[in-house]
């Protein structure tokens, strides 16, 4: 990505991390998206901090027997991969293991990635949320990839949980869920958001003033 494109991506990823996701999905349903929304099941492990950025995707197997260091080589190849200001959404095709850990999450950190999605584990979960990295998942163990599984396609779309995912769409990941958002209408939906967010600032604070809430609704078209 050149110099320019690079820092309008980061300029869209930091509007849409000032937004939240219920006036993402809002918007994306008025033009006739209403199933970009990831499962329920993938939650973040800093409830607090929302996640937002250019996707990256990457997915993967589990395979009995595998060479050991070849599985590492994958895993870092992975790592090496994840460009700098994306986040890295990955559909690992596995319950059974963790999909990151605390070096990871600190390799990605310096590199740069904004944040991690994996439709699968994570292990290391303390100290991750000690460095402040924000990962999405689904669930926790303490057994690892090393043997057992590695990455296969990167920059190839995934699906999880019945969406599709490219390399090049948005993501904005907050305590609600995660909705994604095509590349293509990155830019028209958030300005769309930041308009229905100072609409709805309108309709708080006449609320807040007395206007009783029907009126309110009436006069701004957005509750």
């Amino acid at each position: 990505m050149t110099t320019s494109g690079h820092t309008e991506a980061t300029g869209l990823s930091d509007r849409l991390e000032a937004c939240y996701t219920g006036a993402v999905y809002d918007v994306l349903r008025a033009k006739g998206y209403p199933n970009q929304v990831l499962p329920q099941t993938i939650r973040p492990l800093l409830p607090e901090r929302k996640l937002a950025g250019k996707i990256y995707t990457i997915s993967g197997s589990a395979k009995p027997n595998l060479d050991g260091h070849q599985t590492l080589l994958s895993w870092t190849e992975m790592l090496s991969r994840a460009p700098s200001g994306s986040v890295v959404m990955v559909q690992p095709n596995d319950s059974t293991m963790a999909h990151m850990g605390e070096l990871s999450s600190e390799t990605m950190t310096l590199r740069g990635v904004r944040g991690y999605i994996v439709d699968g584990g994570c292990r290391d979960s303390a100290f991750i949320r000690n460095i402040g990295f924000r990962v999405f998942c689904r669930y926790y163990t303490p057994v690892d990839v090393v043997g057992r599984w590695e990455a296969e396609t990167f920059g190839e779309p995934i699906v999880i949980g019945g969406v599709t995912i490219h390399s090049g769409d948005y993501v904005l990941a907050d305590d609600d869920g995660i909705v994604v958002i095509p590349g293509a209408m990155i830019e028209e939906v958030v300005t769309e958001v930041e308009t229905v967010l100072n609409t709805e600032s309108l309709v708080r604070k006449a609320i807040l003033d007395g206007m009783d809430p029907k009126e309110a609704y009436l006069k701004y078209g957005k509750f």
